[in-house]
């Protein structure tokens, strides 16, 4: 059981990560530590951060319906991709086993951080290349490789994924 500041700790690591998702995502980076800190395994850590976040997803797209309207191509184009790859990363993390799960915990939060790092200039770059290139169907064609490893690599660990 925890102690009460193992709960307090928990809470506010949940809070600033709420608040960092709403700026820029990457609020996993704050509240998967916390939970190993206080003692969770990190397979079990991972998965109860991933149930955790998912409300705050969910509502994001809520929020975000209107920028949504005329992606519907899109969305049966991508959403296919994406619970696949979710579904692969969330079996491969129950078959991993937690002795790999912390081997790779490190190289993972660089890569979350590295997927921070970058997801505004590749945004900008797409963005600039769909205005230029009349072949939106073929950006879409061409998008369904990162989003699926992004998908399982979500699914598996979920850090730096964001919004």
């Amino acid at each position: 059981m925890f102690t009460p500041l193992e709960y307090l700790l928990i809470a506010l690591s949940a809070v600033a990560a709420g608040l960092i998702n709403a700026l820029a995502g990457g609020g996993t980076l704050i509240t998967f530590p916390m939970l190993t800190f206080v003692g969770i395994p990190g397979v079990a850590a991972s998965i109860t951060n991933t149930v955790a976040l998912s409300p705050g997803y969910l509502g994001a797209t809520f929020a975000q319906l209107k920028d949504l309207r005329g992606q519907e191509r899109r969305m049966w184009v991508l959403a296919p991709i994406s619970a696949l790859g979710g579904i692969i990363g969330g079996v491969l993390l129950l078959r991993t086993g937690e002795k790999l799960f912390s081997d790779l915990v490190p190289y993972l939060i660089l890569l979350a951080a590295l997927l921070l790092a970058v997801q505004d200039p590749i945004r900008a770059w797409v963005g600039k290349r769909a205005g230029a290139n009349a072949s939106a169907t073929r950006l879409e064609n061409l998008a369904v490789l990162p989003v699926g490893f992004a998908a399982i690599y979500g699914g598996y660990f979920g850090a730096g994924l964001s919004v």
